[in-house]
């Protein structure tokens, strides 16, 4: 994605623990690249970045309260047939840098979640052993963006997931932030990467418009 946008501020600022004003407002920004658009939520202040004008986008009635991620708001985003993504919590983390602990993988492109990366982020790469794989990419506004998903789910009860996401943050360099959206209704996800220092910045939803 286009690493110029300008949505990406916002994003290393609140890894830094910068947030936006608590006002209750909307600030309107331009497209994604790839023909997304998303809603982001801070705390009391909300950011949208849509080929919507801002006239239009306000006049639906979103705030900074959790109003810019109701359903009948992103669905006037989206259009009648537009395509909207799950509601995501946004986490961020700094990298642990030092040598990777992780090989990149060849040969994973049919797996869902390297699928579902491609199909939102650029400059995907793979990585894994045998507890699951890791995708780091160029997501939402051209933050550095990573997934994990665990061969057999099961396994997150015994760790494996915990040490999969501390091995993938040695694949960014130190102190640089990495960012992640989880679905809240994972608890046993979420749990991971809090666990691994990880801290809740945000929410999130990307969608496809078709107007």
């Amino acid at each position: 994605m286009d690493d110029s946008h300008p949505l990406l501020t916002f994003f290393t600022d609140a890894a830094d623990g910068r947030f936006p004003p608590v006002d209750g407002r909307v600030t309107v920004l331009p497209p994604l690249a790839g023909g997304l658009e998303c809603s982001v939520a801070f705390t009391g202040h909300a950011v949208v970045a849509t080929a919507m004008s801002g006239e239009d986008v306000r006049a639906q009635g979103p705030d900074g309260f959790g109003a810019s991620l109701s359903p009948d708001f992103l669905r006037h985003l989206a259009g009648p047939k537009g395509w909207i993504d799950v509601i995501d919590a946004t986490l961020t983390a700094p990298g642990t840098g030092g040598p990777p602990r992780l090989a990149e993988l060849t040969g994973a492109d049919d797996h869902p979640r390297v699928r579902h990366a491609r199909n939102l982020r650029t400059d995907v790469k793979v990585y894994g052993d045998e507890r699951g794989l890791v995708t780091l990419a160029d997501g939402l506004a051209g933050r550095r963006e990573l997934s994990v998903e665990l061969h057999d789910p099961q396994d997150g009860g015994r760790g494996h997931g915990r040490s999969l996401l501390a091995d993938a943050l040695s694949l960014v360099p130190e102190a640089h932030p990495v960012f992640a959206a989880v679905s809240p209704g994972n608890a046993r996800s979420l749990r991971a990467f809090l666990a691994c220092g990880f801290t809740p910045v945000g929410s999130e939803v990307v969608l496809r418009p078709e107007r």
